[in-house]
């Protein structure tokens, strides 16, 4: 899965999306830190390519990505909204392709803006970035191309604080960033910085009222953050490939940004620092079992304000959970699998 797999339903209750065969399932908490339901499939007998992208907004509804086969050769990409952990999510519906007609392009992107609204992106034919955005009215807009050359695979979308869509992606030797002007505008190229990055390492945090954060691998195997208007700073050597999970949480009173990523080692590697503040420093701490080389990682806030972190394997189904204990400092309890 792209993006936050692991969600907080405007009811408290957690929610993860998970990859299947053809298909993308979900499951939820019967009530909040409660038991989990059975896995359900998402729209129905509906056939989907693997990479779903998943965006929430702040009304909580989860926005849901994918690319379908349509004829031979060719593919869509389809849309679906989860208003509801314990609800049935809406059938997957047709929002078209890049560039009209063709097969995947790459993995999509989405964004949810402070109107509820679903901005989709991915990269189209001419190595560029296309986007789709609901309106405010219902229905969708048109496609439009934002431009960009040469955008390597792995594109991070997010809304800032103020609602307003963000968008980066890695080029050789570079990233590039777009970003709304007001709400409802076309995202427009307003960054591009020159700095070798490993692709499909994006994460993109909120950070405060004004910025968002941009984390990714460079090529000497540190872990940057990067804002707009400054220049990236290495954190720390990144634990593992992959782009790491990102939330922030309250510690001791401070406002930090918590990391995980799957280790070298296999095990969940957590590293915490207080949020913007990178010169303070970082370092990781390993927990849990060794994971097989596919599990993702993923965090979220339940509904008490509480560090859940989830990982997922694939090829082995299985999926651990690990809340933070109510006591000071970040100590999580055992990972237990639901």
């Amino acid at each position: 899965m792209i993006g936050d797999w692991l969600l907080r339903g405007r009811d408290g209750r957690l929610t993860v999306y998970l990859p299947s065969d053809d298909a993308v399932l979900c499951r939820a908490e019967r009530g909040p830190a409660g038991p989990w339901e059975a896995a359900r499939r998402i729209g129905g007998e509906q056939r989907l390519h693997r990479g779903a992208a998943v965006g929430q907004g702040a009304d909580g509804y989860a926005h849901l990505v994918a690319w379908r086969p349509t004829v031979p050769g060719e593919s869509g990409l389809v849309h679906s909204t989860h208003f509801r952990p314990l609800l049935a999510p809406l059938d997957w519906t047709p929002v078209g392709h890049p560039d009209k007609k063709g097969d995947r392009t790459g993995r999509p992107a989405v964004a949810v803006d402070a109107q509820g609204r679903a901005h989709l992106f991915v990269r189209n034919r001419a190595g560029g970035v296309s986007m789709r955005a609901q309106q405010e009215k219902g229905g969708w807009g048109p496609w439009r191309d934002l431009g960009g050359a040469d955008v390597q695979d792995g594109l991070a979308a997010v809304a800032g604080e103020s609602g307003l869509v963000e968008l980066y992606a890695a080029v050789p030797g570079g990233l590039l960033r777009w970003r709304q002007e007001e709400p409802g505008a076309v995202p427009v190229l307003e960054d591009r910085i020159e700095t070798p990055v490993r692709p499909g390492t994006l994460r993109a945090l909120a950070t405060s009222r004004d910025r968002t954060t941009l984390y990714f691998t460079d090529g000497s195997g540190d872990l940057c953050a990067w804002r707009p208007g400054d220049k990236p700073v290495s954190l720390l050597a990144a634990a593992g490939p992959g782009p790491v999970a990102a939330v922030r949480c309250v510690i001791e009173g401070h406002d930090c940004t918590l990391l995980a990523q799957r280790s070298a080692s296999g095990r969940v590697a957590f590293a915490a620092y207080p949020t913007e503040r990178e010169p303070a420093g970082a370092w990781w701490t390993e927990s849990g079992p060794a994971l097989p080389s596919d599990a993702g990682v993923a965090l979220a806030l339940d509904r008490d304000g509480r560090v859940v972190a989830a990982t997922l394997s694939p090829s082995s189904g299985r999926l651990l959970l690990a809340r933070r204990k109510e006591e000071p400092g970040l100590a999580l309890t055992a990972w237990r699998e639901v």
